[in-house]
């Protein structure tokens, strides 16, 4: 069985694992592009890792809600596993020392099918139960490598700024897909983020965090200019939200 790689909007992802294991990242699905949120929340049956790469509302999404009804173990930073679990009410027993990491440490998870290695990101992980709840300390946001076994690696970047280690990425995994934000405003735009991709140098790159708001104004189409002027390798593929696409191993 091929990896399979469903993108919900903003940066919501699914992957589905050879062995069959179900994994979402920053699962906000019930985001204003993607008009099947709802039914797509309601009929997942199996997730087994919920991965979260910071506590903003848009990235922590329907997490609590999805983790509660499938009990799909929490995977994030200790200081963001701290603070959904007790702010947002995720459940504590989901998200143990098993599932919860920090910095340059890796995970093996799903009995070895699955990697997580967390690398910084350049933004901020603000965790809010609500518009009226004040803001409580997330600890700081993350980018996650997912390496799967028989299957590719991922480098998922949250949301970020362009930095220079991301060169670094690279020399300890070999990338094989970057979902990179280039919506610009809150995050890197096209230019910075094809800059990223130029220091990561991955096999392909799909676009996320960009069209969901008005503010969030770059554009894929900017993107491949960008990454054209750069004469960058990576093989740029732009999904549409609510689409699956199969992919082989590295």
């Amino acid at each position: 069985m091929e990896t399979q790689l469903t993108w919900y909007g903003q940066s919501a992802f699914r992957i589905i694992t050879p062995a069959g294991n179900v994994l979402l990242i920053d699962p906000w699905l019930t985001n204003p592009v993607f008009d099947k949120g709802k039914d797509e929340v309601a009929v997942l049956k199996r997730v087994d890792l919920i991965m979260v790469t910071h506590g903003h509302s848009d990235h922590v999404g329907n997490a609590v809600e999805i983790g509660k009804r499938t009990r799909a173990k929490l995977v994030g930073t200790y200081d963001l596993s701290a603070a959904m679990t007790t702010v947002l009410g995720y459940p504590a027993e989901l998200a143990n020392t098993d599932t919860t990491g920090h910095f340059g440490g890796t995970l093996k998870l799903l009995e070895g099918e699955v990697s997580v290695t967390f690398v910084p990101a350049w933004h901020g992980t603000a965790v809010e139960k609500d518009e009226n709840s004040p803001a409580y300390y997330g600890g700081n946001p993350s980018g996650m490598i997912i390496a799967i076994r028989g299957g590719p690696t991922f480098y998922h970047t949250g949301d970020t700024d362009l930095f220079s280690d991301m060169a670094l990425v690279s020399r300890f995994n070999k990338i094989d897909i970057m979902l990179v934000c280039i919506g610009d405003h809150f995050t890197m735009g096209p230019a910075r983020a094809a800059e990223a991709v130029k220091l990561v140098a991955p096999r392909a790159v799909i676009p996320m965090h960009y069209g969901t708001f008005p503010v969030l104004t770059g554009t894929p189409e900017a993107f491949d200019r960008e990454l054209k002027e750069r004469k960058v390798k990576a093989k740029l593929r732009v999904m549409k939200i609510g689409e699956t696409i199969a992919l082989g191993a590295s």
